[in-house]
């Protein structure tokens, strides 16, 4: 266990899986860049680790922006799976998180000796904000799966940007989906979002959602709220239960002179093979527009 020697914060959350999950959730790589940020203009897109006692590791995290980056780096001083971990940062301060299971749920604590630069309630707020993403990542699990698509554009990721948004050329990628797939806001963030289609009465139904992110040409969040249907939105009740808080994202980057567009997408089981078998064509049809 770790020795404190200057003045810490504790803060905690408990997560609805049990401890095993919760652990390789929080120690594997693949599972850390999707919920490793305070807010949902940042990310950590690149990290390295060796899980055990005298291993090193770092975090890259970075603005979605490309403004601002840094490493959280440090070294482990103790890890026993599934219980404990605690290390040693870089700049010299220590850090520790317990994990205590509690009738199939999983507690996490989490210490942490303060730095100079910010305030208390900054440093509390900004590791809480962490903490409660993880929270929130780990539980869509119980119902949610992160689907990933990716396709290479011969074009810049202004332009696929732009065509993937605009009204006249969204619906003739999204026309893959559905003939006739509309949207009816902006992708302001903040803004709330309805997406369409006609069913077989030429009536529009779809989806209700939140724009949760948009960094121009680089990162798109897509926060789902529930349903449109016959008129009125549902966002609540057990119509939404198992979509409602899931997420579409859409990222943007340059790779040697091609975009490199990434789709990432909560999906329950019953639009799994669906979204599956779908959102590839799409892709092609939106690289088609795009390269013309």
């Amino acid at each position: 266990m770790a020795e404190f020697s200057k003045p810490t914060i504790e803060i905690e959350t408990t997560v609805g899986l049990n401890i095993e999950k919760i652990w390789n959730l929080w120690t594997l790589p693949e599972h850390i860049t999707k919920w490793h940020s305070a807010s949902p203009d940042w990310h950590t897109p690149k990290i390295s680790q060796d899980l055990r006692k005298g291993g090193k590791f770092n975090f890259r995290m970075e603005a979605r922006d490309g403004s601002y980056g840094f490493d959280f780096c440090g070294t482990y001083l103790t890890v026993k799976p599934n219980e404990y971990l605690d290390y040693l940062l870089d700049d010299g301060r220590k850090a520790s998180v317990t994990f205590v299971e509690i009738e199939n749920q999983t507690q996490i604590i989490q210490t942490f000796e303060l730095e100079n630069s910010n305030t208390i309630e900054m440093q509390t707020m900004g590791w809480q904000s962490i903490l409660d993403n993880f929270k929130r990542f780990t539980e869509s699990l119980l119902k949610l799966e992160t689907l990933e698509f990716e396709i290479f554009i011969q074009a810049t990721p202004e332009h696929v940007y732009k065509t993937m948004l605009d009204p006249k050329t969204y619906a003739v990628w999204a026309a893959i989906f559905d003939v006739g797939t509309q949207f009816k806001g902006n992708w302001e963030k903040g803004s709330k979002m309805l997406f369409l289609s006609p069913d077989q009465s030429g009536i529009m139904q779809g989806g209700v959602s939140e724009i949760e992110e948009n960094i121009p040409n680089r990162f798109v969040s897509i926060k789902q709220l529930g349903f449109f249907q016959n008129g009125r939105e549902i966002t609540s009740g057990p119509e939404v239960d198992g979509w409602a808080g899931g997420f579409e994202k859409y990222l943007f980057s340059e790779k040697e002179g091609k975009t490199h567009l990434v789709i990432q997408m909560d999906s329950n089981k019953k639009f799994k093979p669906y979204f599956q078998e779908t959102w590839p064509r799409a892709l092609k049809k939106l690289k088609s527009i795009c390269e013309i």
